[in-house]
């Protein structure tokens, strides 16, 4: 088929490779280098999709990660289905398969296009909020048809066949963006012996200077862009990624960078290759060269297949050899628009007209469209547009100085496409990550990236300096910045001399007017993606929306894929027009990450199949295979179960394992228990807020046991803290709680008290803990240290550094069992050795391996609790009878204190944790077992309580249990029944948890 809009020369694509391609079902050529929008422009394919909410036949307006229209469904089979692709940035493959996202029964003919045609103001914001209330039973059947009619692409419904991955990356410099500002920023940084990353989205370097005629030292400026890549290229510091767009910017110069490694290659990714990764970046220093996009004018129609943004047209014709259609009429408000028209020109079509909406422009690309007699219209507009399914004519008028309404009559043009420049927009989106607020330039008519604490600096159009001279001046000057700060010299960097050219003042113009009112006119559109016009800002204005954040959310302005990339600036000022504010007091909202789409793919990486939920392994794990573990899954990790010997059950193994423990000495591995590390001036403030105890005076070398309640002051989780100096702690949790508290403390700090100067790091794989207890413990521990550990240089609950085994470790006097204990810790990768070490000097003592199962045991014995065992999210600490364990009184209220004071908390009827004895001692109750207080009431009968934790104790000769019972504690010696399955009931005494040692003396011995 013959690419009708293809010109026999010219642009970047290689005519010698053709490529074949399907849009919705019939085949197409194109060339490589091409995009899939370039190829389909060329082909003269106009509706490429349907409207979000009206259904109306949209075309391809721009031409990069802007686009909002050019949604695609892309995916030969089933499994390869990806939908939502833009294919501004899908480079052409032979064989690619695309089509429309929407339209029923076909993109071209879509009958809910109707509702484009005869809805007029029918939908307005908040219709669907307004309209589909009543009835509620009608709520499920009104979701799946509006999902139906504004759905975008679907995704697979098979498993997907290619491979993601994920990896971390370090460097000096991160520059994002590779056009004349990022580059002269990379070579400089590079030159001077940094470690640089240079990430941009599109799939060559170059930026702006692909698509443009512009000389650089006399020669074309692509020929420059090839001799610095080159260069960058040959530096082993240096990694460049094309296809990769930097999609989020967090704190402390960490980002995130999707790379698209084989997209452009085939449906499925070679063999052995991955098809994207996701780079995460710590960078010391981040330089943003991230350009600008060029803003389309609002007036009426403009969302007809044939309108496009002027730079868009200018870079199908220079950098694809496509002009996207016959005749143009150009609109602009500023000089760079005129490049489109000339662009145009050169490439042999007709230029109807260039409507300038300033009414005496001058500069030189004005004095260049004049000499080629091209038709220019000053003080004027384009006000509206005819045509359908593709532009075929326009309305011009001229207009106010200050753009505010129609001077004059109106003046009919036909043509079959319309470019429109509104002026720039800085790309601010990664500089908004971090919480800085843009700031509004007057000058430049667009916002600026705000103050930061972040090491960033920025360069060229992000700054508004849209010259190409001073954008390499300014990469220069921000790479020399960081490189200074970074302690490095600074390598000599002559930067090429470009042409500049002398441009007029713009005019601020965000909305054009019409003929009609605007809520009358037909719809000017300001967010293509959802259909928001200037029709419906100015009613959410009018219905009190004043907050411009308020704004978007009703209207959805900004809520599509393409982030408001095009419209939101417009969308502010049409806002701050009827508010009668200026755009600073209207204010802007804050881009967040994704800067664009990322696939799930990339996000989950190889983390997916048997590797989505990993087996952990301990660094003992090999030994436990070895000696016969039997082992049980705890948060990931593969623990040792229990022991067993050759002819043993699984009774007789725990029965040898707790009397081995208790009358010489057991050794339990307790590396999965999770270890979090917490830094800074606040943190021990912060642990006051945390914990229900007291943290302030824990001396540098001691530990301390704490509970964790949520804001309802019930219990979720517990463990030892440690300090390691002043502001210096290692806060361990249950293993099955690691991430949730990680999480939580988090949480807690951002969104609570980021004022405070503290910081997190899980660090649970980085050691490996050995606990060995019981009466030998002290003895097999000396045997391998130099350091005196005796009572009364290492009490309970202390903690020292010592060698233990030739190996740095940290040995903390804790007790989970109620036994003389030490739990040792050492770095991960010599976990086996001093482990096997301890074996071989404790061959003496009968060192006996232990697993959970006895470790439940043990501290049963000694009522222990179990967080997530014996609390189930509806206790508090005093229902477990642990008030010594909260502090009430401490200067800053700690997380759950005014839960748990609540009236239900403080029922003298509540469920409270007791021991239980059975009264047949040789009866072990199921855990679960309910509990009453008459066991003759009749059915259902009262349940007063339940088991939490069950154990045959062979060190006490008989069976315990730890339970809850209505006001347990006040009935020590009572009696309550537990009703069983089979018939039975099983009677026992209430009685303290505390079965074994209820002073301590073990432990402390």
């Amino acid at each position: 088929m013959t690419q009708k809009n293809r010109l026999q020369s010219g642009g970047r694509i290689d005519r010698s490779r053709t490529l074949t391609f399907t849009y919705n079902g019939k085949q197409y050529k194109g060339y490589q280098g091409d995009t899939l929008a370039s190829a389909m422009l060329a082909n003269g394919i106009d509706v490429i999709g349907r409207s979000f909410k009206y259904s109306r036949p949209r075309g391809i307006i721009a031409a990069g990660a802007e686009e909002p229209n050019a949604i695609m469904q892309l995916g030969a089979t089933e499994a390869t289905q990806v939908p939502n692709v833009r294919a501004t940035q899908q480079e052409l493959f032979d064989g690619l398969v695309s089509g429309a996202t929407n339209g029923w029964p076909s993109v071209d003919t879509d009958i809910m296009g109707v509702l484009g045609k005869v809805g007029g103001n029918m939908m307005p914001p908040g219709f669907y909020y307004k309209t589909f209330m009543y009835p509620q039973s009608m709520w499920d059947t009104y979701e799946s048809i509006i999902r139906k009619a504004a759905g975008l692409g679907r995704s697979p419904l098979e498993n997907d066949p290619d491979t993601y991955d994920k990896v971390n990356q370090h460097c000096d410099v991160l520059v994002v963006g590779a056009g004349p500002a990022g580059l002269s920023a990379a070579l400089a940084a590079a030159r001077s012996g940094a470690r640089v990353i240079l990430a941009d989205e599109q799939s060559e370097f170059g930026g702006s200077l692909l698509s443009s005629k512009e000389t650089l030292n006399g020669m074309p400026a692509s020929e420059w862009v090839s001799f610095v890549t080159e260069e960058l290229r040959g530096y082993d510091d240096v990694m460049l990624l094309p296809r990769s767009t930097v999609n989020g910017y967090h704190d402390h110069n960490f980002l995130t960078i999707h790379e698209r490694r084989t997209d452009h290659l085939a449906d499925l990714a070679p063999a052995g290759q991955v098809r994207q990764r996701l780079h995460r970046v710590r960078a010391k220093w981040v330089i943003l060269a991230t350009g600008a996009h060029e803003r389309p004018l609002v007036f009426a129609n403009n969302d007809v297949p044939g309108c496009m943004v002027a730079n868009a047209v200018s870079t199908y014709i220079t950098r694809y050899g496509v002009v996207p259609g016959n005749e143009l009429v150009l609109m602009t408000t500023n000089d760079s628009g005129y490049q489109a028209a000339l662009d145009w020109h050169d490439a042999g079509r007709k230029v109807a007209a260039i409507v300038d909406t300033r009414q005496s422009p001058s500069g030189d690309l004005i004095e260049a469209a004049r000499k080629r007699n091209l038709n220019i219209i000053t003080g004027s507009a384009v006000i509206d547009v005819q045509g359908s399914k593709r532009v075929s004519g326009v309305s011009v008028a001229p207009i106010s100085a200050d753009g505010s309404r129609v001077t004059g009559s109106v003046t009919k043009l036909s043509v079959d496409t319309v470019a429109s420049s509104g002026g720039w927009s800085p790309v601010i989106h990664l500089s908004c990550h971090t919480g800085s607020r843009p700031v509004w330039n007057e000058e430049v008519v667009g916002f600026l990236p705000g103050p930061t604490v972040q090491k960033q600096l920025t360069a060229g159009a992000i700054n508004g300096s849209y010259s190409t001279g001073k954008a390499l001046e300014e990469g220069l000057t921000a790479a020399v910045e960081a490189i200074s700060a970074l302690g490095l010299k600074a390598a000599e960097v002559v930067l090429p001399e470009s042409v500049d050219v002398n441009n007029g003042a713009p005019m601020t113009l965000f909305h054009v007017p019409h003929l009609k009112p605007t809520a009358k006119a037909p719809k000017q559109f300001v967010d293509y993606q959802n259909d928001v016009t200037a029709a419906g800002i100015e009613l959410a204005c009018r219905e009190g929306y004043e907050s411009i954040e308020h704004v978007k959310r009703y209207t959805a302005m900004g809520f599509g894929t393409d982030q408001g990339k095009l419209g939101n600036i417009n969308g502010m000022g049409i806002a701050a027009k009827i508010l009668n504010k200026s755009i600073p007091e209207t204010g802007t909202t804050i881009f967040r990450p994704n800067y664009t789409p990322v696939t799930f793919g990339a996000i989950a990486g190889r983390d997916c199949g048997a590797l989505f939920d990993p087996e952990r392994y301990t660094a003992m794990h090999k030994w436990h295979v070895e000696n016969g573990a039997k082992f049980e899954d705890v948060g990931q990790w593969k623990r040792p179960w229990y022991f067993p010997k050759a002819g043993e059950s699984m009774q007789d193994a725990l029965n040898r394992e707790c009397k081995a423990t208790r009358e010489s000495v057991g050794i339990l591995d307790a590396s999965t228990l999770g270890k979090i590390d917490i830094q800074g001036k606040d943190a021990r403030e912060f642990l006051g807020r945390v914990y229900t105890n007291a943290w302030a005076k824990l001396a540098v070398g001691k530990c301390r046991y704490g509970l964790m309640c949520g804001e309802d002051g019930m219990v979720f989780d517990d463990g030892v803290t440690s300090c390691l100096g002043e502001n210096h702690f290692v806060m361990t949790t249950t293993s099955g709680g690691a991430a949730r508290v990680y999480e939580w403390l988090e949480l807690y700090h951002q969104t609570e008290w980021p004022e405070m100067e503290v910081y997190f790091n899980t660090v649970t794989d980085h050691w490996a803990t050995m606990t060995i207890s019981g009466p030998n413990s002290r003895k097999l521990l000396q045997e391998l240290t130099d350091y005196d550990v005796s009572k009364e240089n290492l009490g309970f609950m202390d903690w020292r550094e010592m060698q233990v085994a030739g190996v740095p470790a940290r040995v903390f006097r804790i007790s989970f069992t109620g036994e003389l204990s030490f739990e040792i810790n050492v770095q991960a990768n010599y976990g086996l050795h001093v482990w096997e070490k301890l074996f071989e000097h404790g061959a003496k003592y009968n060192l006996t391996p232990y697993g959970t199962e006895t470790m439940h045991i043990l501290r049963a014995e000694k009522g222990f609790i179990i967080a997530g065992q014996d609390t189930d999210g509806s206790v508090h600490p005093y229902d477990l009878g642990m008030a010594w364990c909260v502090s009430p009184n401490k200067p800053f209220s700690f997380i759950g204190k005014r839960g748990m004071a609540r009236e239900d908390c403080v029922r003298p009827d509540r469920k409270q944790l007791v021991g239980l004895k059975t009264v047949d001692p040789n009866v072990v109750l199921p855990e679960g077992a309910q509990g009453v207080f008459d066991p003759k009431a009749p059915i259902p009968m009262p349940m007063v309580g339940h088991i939490t934790s069950s154990y045959w104790s062979a060190n006490l000769g008989r069976s315990i249990a730890m339970g809850f019972v209505k006001g347990g504690l006040d009935k020590m010696g009572e009696k309550v029944y537990y009703p069983l399955a089979d018939g039975k009931v099983v009677e026992a005494e209430i009685c303290s948890p505390i079965f074994l040692d209820p002073k301590g003396e073990r432990q402390n011995v």
